[in-house]
Parts: structure tokens; sequence; C-alpha cells
């Protein structure tokens, strides 16, 4: 069983009459690349200014490294996040910035600056001032300033708005990078899903401040996979009937009304005269399978 290093509990956040955060249950595992998936204003920055201490809970609870309310605050030395841009001094260098939020955060060990720095592949620009960098060394800047202190969980809000794709591209390889040889967890947050697909492992897609589902990579491709889906008022009927008739063993029982159906050799019509033989009341059945975004979209118009 992997440990938890994160696991809220209804967590909510109003504002008077608003609520960002609506009975939020969310669990990261160790080793996870796990994304927010969300439009903007849906909630995730309010989750993650949550978990770090830069705004309250309303009500709900929330651990991490199996630490619980005030034990919280001990473990926060773990944690690196990015969620409101540091002020980087444009006159100063990257080793220069670095070295002083270090001192801010009590660090002495100054070797961990030139760490930080490698790890994001910017080695070479230590000694360039900031505000000569592209807008992607900034963002990996960033993230080289969350890994100070060498922390276990690292907390990144959309870092790549903003980039062109090969930025995009760079800053993907360093996640997994830091997530393989470093044993790092991130949470990320996106609203761009076929961003976070490339780099996650789990999801949570949440919209008006609730959440809408927590999955894994693999059944979010399950969700989107190409299938024939069929509705019938005896789904555990229907199934013994296509796995006994036809063969067929590569379905799946979404409830108790849906059966998506992922052999590629399956045809909807002679399913369905099958079907109707073996007396199965079939309401309907079809082709499916989408694209992540609208996936995404079909989750959000489920919820309005």
């Amino acid at each position: 069983m992997r440990e938890i290093v994160l696991k809220t509990t209804k967590l909510t956040k109003r504002y008077r009459s608003f609520t960002a955060l609506d009975n939020a249950d969310m669990t990261v595992y160790s080793g996870d690349i796990y994304g927010l998936v969300g439009r903007n204003g849906a909630g995730k920055t309010t989750i993650m200014k949550i978990l770090v201490g830069l705004t309250e809970k309303t009500s709900g609870e929330f651990e991490m490294f199996s630490k619980k309310g005030s034990d919280v605050q001990k473990e926060k030395r773990r944690i690196g996040c990015l969620i409101e841009n540091p002020a980087f001094f444009g006159g100063m260098t990257a080793f220069q910035n670095l070295k002083y939020y270090a001192l801010q955060k009590g660090i002495t060990d100054m070797e961990q600056i030139g760490e930080a720095l490698s790890l994001v592949g910017l080695t070479e620009a230590k000694n360039k001032k900031f505000r000569k960098f592209s807008l992607g060394m900034k963002q990996r800047l960033g993230i080289a300033f969350a890994l100070l202190d060498n922390p276990d969980l690292i907390i990144l809000d959309e870092p790549i708005n903003g980039l062109d794709p090969i930025g995009i591209s760079e800053l993907r390889e360093t996640f997994r990078k830091l997530n393989t040889e470093r044993g790092i967890t991130f949470i990320i947050s996106s609203h761009i899903l076929s961003e976070l697909y490339l780099s996650a492992n789990r999801f949570l897609f949440i919209d008006n401040g609730r959440v809408l589902k927590e999955m894994t990579k693999a059944e979010l491709d399950l969700e989107c996979m190409r299938c024939i889906a069929v509705k019938a008022d005896d789904i555990k009927h229907a199934a013994a009937v296509i796995e006994k008739e036809m063969g067929i063993t590569d379905y799946k029982v979404i409830d108790s009304g849906e059966l998506r159906i992922y052999d590629n050799e399956a045809e909807p019509e002679k399913l369905n005269r099958l079907l109707i033989k073996n007396d199965v009341s079939v309401k309907s059945i079809f082709e499916t399978g989408i694209t992540l975004e609208d996936y995404f979209k079909s989750l959000v118009g489920e919820e309005k």
C-alpha cells in the first residue's frame, strides 16, 4: 500500500455568500503526479492555497504525511510550492534570487541553490540576470525556488501558462525527471487536460468548486477509448450473453444500466440482434469514444 501524502475530507472554503470550494475530497499518494483539472475559477487555486496555508479553510479536514490539525504545520518544510510567483528581482542573477529566498527560509546550506538550478536545467544560466530570462526559464526558476530545502511534495498552480510548445515540453520533462529520479510527488493544476495527461498518473476534475471525479490515467483512458456502449434493463444477463455466445471478454460493466465493449471486432448491429434473440431488453446501443477535452466538457455538462 502506497503512503498517502495528502488526503482531504469535505474541504470547504466560503467567502460570505460565495462558495469557492464545496466539500472537496481528494487523495494523493507518494510518487503521484496528480493533476488538478478545471476551468479558470473552478477552485483549483483555492485548494492549493488552503494546503500551503495562504488561506484558511471554512470547514472540512485535510492531512499531510499522516499528520492532522496543528501537527500539519510541522510538515510544511517537506512541501515546496509555486502558487503566486515569487517576486524575483530583474537586476539580480538566478543564483542571487534563490539565495535571497533561501536565507528567508532559514536555509544555510547554499549548495542547495546550485542543486536546485541543476535539477531544472539552469546551471549555465545561474549568473544571468532574471530580466534577461525567457518565460520558460522564469517558470523553471520558479520551480527551482519550490525545490529549495529538498521537498517531498511540490504544489504548482498553472505552471505551463503562457509557455510555447518547446517550453511546455521542457517543463514536462523536468517534472518527470524529478518524479522518477528524486521520488518527488507533484500536485499540478491546469485548465489544459491534454497537457496534464502527458505527465500525470492521477486526476481530479473540478468545476464551480465541486469535485466532479477523481480517477487514474488508466480509468480516464477507458472512459475515452473507442467502444460500443449498451444500455439495457439487465446488464448482467447482457454480459453473460456476449461472453458465452460471442466469446467477448474485453468489456466493462459501468453501472447497473450500462455495459461497454472494447473488442475491436464487435459490431453494434450483430450485438443488438444477439441480445434481443436472448431476451435482453436493449434500450440503446451505439459506438462511442471521445477526446480528452470532450470528456471534460461532458463532465462539466453533466454537473450543470
